[in-house]
């Protein structure tokens, strides 16, 4: 744990982040204050001026939040997060997470004052605005010290649960000495309104994320009005249910905020800080009210806004005073990031360390792979996918040792437990394996803020019907392009006796039109250990493994060191002679291809097999290899347990789907496969119905 020196109330640092020293802060008994002074006020009033001043001239965006919490903000800022503007990247900073992004001018804001490089004042003037890194809501990667990308509400507070339970599993593994910091968010009314504020706060409960702090904005409004309309829950009750630490106070006393920081610091549990606050609070006439919530004041509100703060400079001009306050606030952490390096550069655990932060593959999982390729070729043993992904994963678990895996309830389903990898708990995170329980957009989420901490990869496992739960949080992961890998086993109606609420028809079509995710779906054991080693290997996207509950038979018989899966799709099977059909599947059907091209050829009719793991991959490659992988002037016929949209683009318009375009029924799955015609018979029949 890290001392924090406030920052005087002079615009002097006569304090510093004390690295040196790993003990708990003293609660604010220790006699410690932070007086309220007109100095504050203009260190707040900094926010809200540019806050107002930047939806003004973009005439849109949500001026009321930053301008509430500006005091709040600025106690954190001025006296307690651990960062360096200096080093945005700096692996021992606090995380700082706007849950409710909304509010981005906030986080614009206080990014300027401290210092970073980015935003500039000519960047805030653009807010909003086309090719502006002030974007309406916070956008990892566009602006150092954005930590996530915020917007879709609770979303920001779940991911900072996985954040801090990054922290938590790398400060086990290596150490106060390197890892060692608070996870902060700011959250509103509608982050706690949503579904999955529930899961957040119930897991980091559970697992006693001691440092993890929850300023919530109270302020009693949202777009329709005052909550009152739809909402009546007591929040400090309701987190306090779930085993967190919990305090009321009024959000713009900096006294009681510094009190309350303190407090949450010195309890072992995660904290809730409900700050009573006023929305837009400075203005006359709108403060207080849902006109402030997301639109513009207005320039004559502006003006009463300006007298009533006390704030008389043009838009855009932080007077030198204030922002000299500001700047020096951003480099407290000056000598703690020297001490920092100085222990890193010591610790015998450094190579590990980087290697763990930098997130690169070891070099001989390449060998690990082919070896159990090879071995898979050689025995021929028909094994479901989601077994073959643990046998992968037997071996890829040893060798990169950043991964952490779980489940969602599902772990003896998904079979993503290996020997061996230890049990994350609550007080003890010296694992690799969480349970997260039915939680299933909880854990993607989550999964989304441990890829962020940095230092892990992230996989879970659920069904993939329940993808549906945790598509939100999925297409943050490709937003922000995570390397996050989603296990989704029982991937169609080869799931069988579970019936149509657990079959995926439409789920493959939906998450393959999500940008920047890559979907796999192996047809064999091979297959799949090529796919975990392209997810693995994938550090700019997430991807999802749809795997068979059905056991399937091995379908690549003869071992390649090559990965063939990594052009996205490749011919399985040449014709006997001149091809006149191409079969193309994925999954399951590739089996069912391979027999009815057998029976074709047999029937004089060249047939080859092309099978397509991962469409996303197969578009990257060029005009000419997928031309020739396709078999352009051939039948093109496409075979998937499946939705067939989609397949168009790979048929043309001349080919044939033999999909599913309905929902399953409750069978054994061969009888469902024999009822829907997912069958060598079905194919063979209507190729030869089309041929004439």
């Amino acid at each position: 744990m890290v001392i924090v020196a406030p920052v005087p109330m002079e615009w002097t640092i006569t304090g510093s982040l004390d690295c040196s020293k790993h003990t708990e802060r003293q609660p604010a008994a220790n006699g410690h204050e932070y007086r309220m002074t007109t100095d504050h006020r203009q260190l707040a009033n900094a926010i809200r001026a540019l806050s107002m001043d930047a939806v003004e001239a973009a005439n849109s965006g949500h001026p009321g939040m930053p301008m509430g919490m500006a005091d709040v903000a600025t106690v954190l800022f001025t006296q307690y997060l651990k960062f360096d503007p200096a080093w945005p990247q700096w692996p021992d900073r606090d995380r700082f997470v706007l849950s409710a992004g909304h509010g981005s001018m906030l986080l614009y804001s206080l990014l300027y004052l401290t210092g970073y490089e980015k935003p500039t004042l000519e960047d805030i003037k653009n807010f909003r605005q086309l090719n502006s890194p002030c974007a309406g809501h916070p956008e990892y990667g566009e602006i150092p010290g954005i930590e996530t990308t915020t917007g879709p509400l609770g979303q920001g507070l779940a991911m900072a649960v996985g954040m801090a339970l990054g922290e938590r599993i790398m400060n086990a593994r290596f150490g106060d000495g390197l890892v060692d910091h608070y996870t902060y968010v700011i959250a509103g009314d509608g982050c706690l309104m949503e579904g999955i504020s529930h899961e957040a706060i119930s897991m980091a409960g559970h697992l006693r994320l001691g440092k993890l702090i929850v300023f919530f904005d109270d302020n009693h409004i949202s777009i329709d009005g005052p909550t009152e309309l739809a909402v009546s829950d007591n929040q400090l009750e309701r987190f306090e249910s779930h085993g967190w630490h919990v305090q009321g106070i009024d959000g713009h006393d900096p006294q009681a905020i510094a009190a309350a920081i303190e407090a949450a610091q010195a309890d072992g549990r995660p904290s809730l800080i409900a700050c009573r606050t006023t929305i837009a609070y400075g203005s006359p006439n709108k403060a207080g009210t849902a006109a402030s919530h997301g639109a513009p004041l207005g320039a004559e509100e502006i003006e009463l806004t300006r007298k009533e703060l006390g704030w008389p400079y043009p838009p855009f001009e932080i007077p030198d005073e204030v922002l000299k306050g500001w700047r020096a606030a951003g480099k407290r952490a000056a000598g703690a990031v020297a001490a920092w390096k100085d222990r890193h550069a010591a610790a015998p655990s450094k190579a590990d360390f980087d290697a763990a932060m930098a997130g690169e593959i070891p070099a001989d999982l390449d060998q690990a792979i082919n070896r159990l390729k090879a071995s898979i070729s050689a025995d021929g043993k028909a094994v479901a996918t989601r077994k073959a992904s643990q046998n992968a994963l037997e071996v890829i678990n040893p060798v990169v040792p950043f991964t952490v895996g779980g489940s969602a309830d599902l772990t003896g389903s998904n079979n993503t437990l290996t020997k061996d990898l230890g049990i994350i708990e609550p007080g003890n995170y010296d694992g690799r394996y969480i349970h997260y329980g039915v939680r299933e957009f909880g854990m993607a989420a989550a999964m989304n803020g441990l890829a962020l901490h940095g230092g892990i990869i992230p996989y879970g496992g659920t069904f993939l019907v329940f993808s549906d739960y945790a598509r939100p949080a999925i297409r943050l992961s490709a937003l922000m392009g995570q390397r996050v890998i989603y296990v989704m086993t029982h991937d169609s109606i080869g799931l069988g006796e579970d019936g149509p609420t657990h079959q995926p028809v439409e789920h493959l079509a939906s998450l393959r039109a999500m940008p920047n995710l890559n979907v796999f779906r192996p047809a064999d054991a091979v297959e799949t250990a090529e796919c975990w080693a392209l997810a693995l290997k994938a550090k700019d996207r997430p991807s999802v493994l749809a795997l068979t509950r059905q056991g399937l038979p091995v379908v690549r018989t003869t071992h390649t060191d090559e990965n063939l899966s990594a052009r996205g799709g490749y011919e399985l099977k040449a014709a006997d002679g001149a091809a006149v059909v191409t079969l193309m599947a994925t999954g399951s059907e590739v089996a069912i291809a391979l027999e009815a091209a057998g029976r074709l050829d047999a029937d004089g009719i060249a047939t080859r097999v092309v099978s397509l793991p991962c469409w996303e991959l197969f578009a990257e490659q060029d005009t000419a290899y997928r031309d020739a992988t396709l078999g352009k002037g051939t039948l093109r016929v496409a075979i998937e347990a499946a939705a067939s949209l989609g397949w168009e683009r790979h048929v043309g318009e001349d080919g044939l789907v033999i999909g599913l375009d309905r929902f399953g029924r409750s069978a054994p799955y061969k009888d469902l496969y024999e009822h829907f015609g997912l069958t060598a018979d079905k194919v063979v029949s209507t190729v030869k119905d089309r041929l004439g």
